[in-house]
């Protein structure tokens, strides 16, 4: 007989005893439990003791969390929360250099669990520490010559257990002093500094930004851009990293008038041209997290470019209208005449409408008014200006080429660049906040300083030439621009290096090129449509069905690597879950850092046996979206989160890295359960693995018609002489 639902056996172990063997009963007050456990070790003052884990997590049991606990689980019984805060806050204030050193070392450990870390703050422990790192230094000023080693471990682990205590969200970031500020600040300042040292000094840094608009002008008054840039010159990638957050947070955390300021001082240090020299191009493989921190300043750069995508044009504004004449004048190279006579200003405006008919505007008596929409509003006309001003060959051609056309089959370059900048924007989501699981930077992008505009001219010659083999006439026009915009998509799915590579791989990709994709994507959709193969596609489709079920459980036993986003610091906070090979036990647990690999089942400290799985949520529905505001409204984070459901109010939250492992997780999740798998992912593979599997079982039938009908049944036999009865 099963035993029953609330009790839980484990072991438990005390220094120098043999460990016990228990059986807990989960609907027992934890310090009852508790006190049984000391007086089987005759301990005295039960209220002094607590269970935690005996893994390398060392989390304390409460409450809270207890029903975490598994059959099986190593417990140790140790001092109580607030017993160790207190002892660990004696200790730390200790005259003794190596006494105080390991009584660090053991806080900057503890501080990651949130129970020791409530009593320690309790203490006024952040103050402490703030107060050694503002005066420790000073103090040690003359040791750092002789015990510089001791020293500088001394104020890494003090760090560390200060960044670790300020994650738990317990205490406001607001609270903390401008010496404190000055004194983080010049460790990120001085050109030779412990690497630890300099890693947790950028993460508060870039703490303090993100979390307080006042503590954000402090930071920005104390660390500037060029004495960030020395960081981005070395070989560290963490420290790297580290640095480029703090520059994100800065630029992202700027009021709107200062960002464009920063951008320009970015550009003065050659920002651009460091990251790509020493880390894009350096020789080693970019981690995620900075794949992360690129994409966050790409998205940030861009997004510079949203104030002028949403300004409509002043028709009334000469300097505004000196641009269109501008654009005319380069294109017509017609040399301004005086106006002398109504006569002439009559000929003049005639001449103007005519040009800017060629120039491919809608309205060619006042070109202004096509600039009145956003998006994309000026920023229309300021990629305009810049190719024609830096690809004036390139720009007269276009123009020339297309007046000399017929007018149905004229490409509008006016039309053409709004469009097509309205496109460019949409495809790099200009104007839209950051997300916190992306990684998609494109290297090609900083490669150089008008990336956009060097992005547009490549694609404004790219759709004129589309449009010629297209042979389109204006009734075209959005046909023309979707081809545009697959063709921009899939030469940027390659990830180019640079863009000269980004338009190598669009020559690659002609009108004719395309149409052949569509043809064969459309094949393995459309083919094959009569009764009979749908029959035959109906008949093979569970098989296909349970193939891919166990490809999707199989991914399962792999597992994969989850990053926790509870936290405030998105670094350095890595869980891993596996199925177990036998589909009966989800085993998981944290990581220091990202697996390369698989991670092995006894390694992962926690399981979750599949039977107790209630259900499966995703999106909106999941308890953590529910909690998290900031996290609620960005839609991309929604879009890769999903809850297992067990026991009571009991849930494991998940973000996958991206919505490829999504779909597998919750397909595999939901065939566990015994559900229906319907991701986007399973129908595709649905799809494909259908089409071959139908082409193949009709190879012997190609060129030969296939009916729609099955054939007649014949009529009976005369006789049936031919029959024998074989008894």
């Amino acid at each position: 007989m099963p035993p029953p639902a609330d009790i839980v056996k484990v072991a438990i172990e005390w220094p120098g005893a043999y460990p016990k063997l228990m059986e807990i009963d989960q609907k027992k007050p934890l310090s009852a439990i508790i006190k049984e456990v000391c007086d089987g070790w005759s301990l005295a003052n039960h209220e002094y003791y607590a269970l935690q884990h005996a893994d390398s997590s060392n989390f304390y049991i409460t409450e809270k969390n207890r029903n975490e606990i598994k059959n099986g689980t190593i417990l140790r019984l140790t001092t109580s929360p607030a017993q160790n805060a207190q002892q660990l806050h004696e200790r730390i204030q200790s005259s003794s250099m190596d006494a105080k050193l390991e009584a660090l070392k053991d806080l900057a450990s503890l501080s990651r669990d949130v129970t020791f870390a409530q009593e320690f703050i309790n203490l006024d422990g952040i103050f402490l520490l703030t107060q050694m790192v503002e005066s420790g230094t000073e103090r040690y000023q003359k040791l750092q010559k002789i015990m510089k080693p001791c020293f500088g471990d001394m104020l890494s682990f003090t760090l560390t257990a200060f960044v670790e205590l300020m994650d738990h969200g317990i205490v406001s970031w607001d609270t903390f002093s401008v010496a404190f500020i000055k004194k983080i600040a010049s460790f990120v300042n001085k050109s030779s500094m412990d690497s630890s040292i300099l890693q947790r000094s950028l993460a508060i840094l870039e703490s303090m930004v993100l979390n307080s608009h006042d503590l954000y002008q402090k930071v920005a008054q104390e660390i500037t851009i060029g004495q960030l840039i020395p960081h981005l010159q070395g070989t560290d990638q963490e420290i790297q990293t580290y640095t480029i957050a703090v520059i994100n947070a800065l630029f992202l955390k700027a009021p709107d008038e200062r960002r464009q300021e920063m951008a320009n001082i970015l550009a003065q240090k050659q920002l651009r041209s460091i990251i790509l020299t020493h880390v894009i191009r350096a020789q080693r493989a970019i981690n995620n997290e900075m794949s992360h921190q690129l994409y966050v300043l790409q998205v940030l750069t861009f997004n510079l470019l949203e104030d002028r995508m949403m300004t409509k044009m002043d028709p009334q504004d000469q300097a505004q209208r000196d641009i269109i004449f501008e654009l005319r004048r380069i294109a017509f190279d017609a040399e301004s005449e005086p106006n002398t006579s109504s006569g002439s200003m009559e000929k003049r405006k005639s001449m103007y409408t005519r040009d800017y008919k060629k120039l491919g505007f809608i309205n060619h008596v006042n070109p202004a008014m096509d600039f009145t929409q956003t998006p994309p509003g000026m920023l229309a006309l300021d990629n305009m200006l810049y190719f024609a001003k830096h690809h004036q060959d390139a720009y007269i051609r276009i123009v020339l080429e297309n007046s000399s056309r017929e007018d149905k089959h004229e490409c509008p370059f006016g039309r053409s660049s709004i469009e097509l900048t309205r496109m460019l924007c949409d495809i790099l989501k200009v104007g839209e906040l950051p997300s916190e699981t992306c990684n998609d930077f494109h290297p090609m992008f900083f490669t150089h300083d008008r990336s956009f505009e060097e992005f547009f001219c490549i694609c404004i010659q790219l759709l004129n030439k589309t449009w010629k083999e297209m042979r389109a006439t204006s009734e075209d026009f959005n046909k023309v621009m979707q081809v545009v915009k697959e063709q921009v998509m899939r030469a940027l799915t390659t990830k180019p290096s640079s863009l000269d590579q980004f338009k190598s791989k669009l020559q690659n990709l002609s009108y004719t090129e395309i149409l052949k994709i569509r043809q064969s994507e459309r094949m393995n959709q459309e083919d094959f449509q009569s009764r009979p193969i749908m029959e035959l596609k109906e008949k093979i489709q569970p098989e296909i069905l349970e193939l891919i079920k166990q490809q999707r459980l199989n991914r399962l036993v792999e597992g994969t690597c989850f990053r926790k986003l509870n936290c405030r610091r998105r670094q350095d906070k890595f869980w891993y879950c596996r199925l177990s090979p036998n589909h009966k036990v989800l085993h998981y647990g944290d990581l220091e850092e990202s697996p390369q690999g698989e991670v092995p089942h006894d390694s992962l400290q926690d399981k979750l046996p599949v039977a107790d799985i209630k259900a499966v949520v995703t999106g909106k529905d999941c308890p953590h979206m529910k909690e998290k505001g900031a996290l609620k409204q960005n839609k991309e984070v929604l879009e890769l989160a999903f809850s297992i459901l067990y026991d009571s109010n009991c849930q494991l939250n998940f973000i996958a890295p991206d919505k490829h492992e999504y779909c597998i997780w919750t397909d595999g999740l939901n065939a566990l359960l015994g559900k229906d798998m319907m991701s986007d992912l399973t129908r595709n593979d649905l799809d494909t693995l259908l089409s071959m599997e139908i082409k193949l079982r009709l190879l012997d039938l190609e060129n030969i018609q296939i009916p729609d009908a099955p054939p007649p049944i014949p009529k009976e036999p005369s006789n049936y002489d031919f029959v024998y009865d074989c008894n």
